[in-house]
């Protein structure tokens, strides 16, 4: 049953790198496959097929960046910053993301459980008149500014890909989140 195991898991993650980069429409079963060290056969086996494994892989990345980013209602300016930090070091979770609400919206609402308890953790911490989806939707949109926004206009200021440059912009996603939670 390890075995089972091991070759989804190498599966879900060539599929999350392939739909990141090519889409669901670009992707292939097979270059996935290849990159899985497994075969077709099994990616059907698992998923079904290529929307099934599109949907699995979604959901993968996901519950990643809610595992490795929850919420923090003691510090929503920090957990924006995580949040922040995550993209950076994980950009296809955040393609991926992106080509599912190209392609495929109705995925999107999986994992509905992860949003919930998300929601349920910052309620306390949401100030009048905004909601806790209001939170979360900020939070989200500021910290996914940076690796959304065109390349020619982060690079105004110089290298957009300098470690300096990140941390600043990192900082004013913390400040905005910390202004608006103030302002409300």
């Amino acid at each position: 049953m390890r075995d089972a195991e091991a070759t989804r898991a190498r599966i879900l993650a060539a599929a999350v790198s392939e739909f990141a980069e090519h889409g669901l429409a670009g992707s292939r079963v097979d270059r996935i496959a290849q990159n899985a060290k497994s075969n077709v056969r099994m990616i059907y086996a698992y998923f079904g097929g290529k929307s099934g494994l599109f949907d699995a892989a979604l959901e993968t990345a996901l519950r990643k960046l809610a595992h490795d980013a929850p919420p923090n209602p003691d510090d929503l300016p920090g957990w924006a910053g995580e949040v922040f930090d995550h993209h950076q070091r994980h950009p296809d979770i955040l393609r991926l993301s992106m080509w599912a609400r190209l392609e495929r919206p109705s995925a999107l609402g999986e994992p509905v459980d992860v949003y919930a308890d998300k929601v349920a953790g910052v309620r306390a911490a949401t100030p009048e008149p905004l909601t806790p989806v209001d939170i979360l939707i900020f939070i989200y949109a500021i910290a996914q500014a940076w690796q959304l926004s065109p390349t020619g206009l982060t690079g105004l200021e110089g290298d957009s890909e300098d470690p300096r440059r990140i941390a600043a912009h990192r900082r004013a996603v913390v400040a905005a989140v910390q202004g608006i939670l103030h302002c409300a």
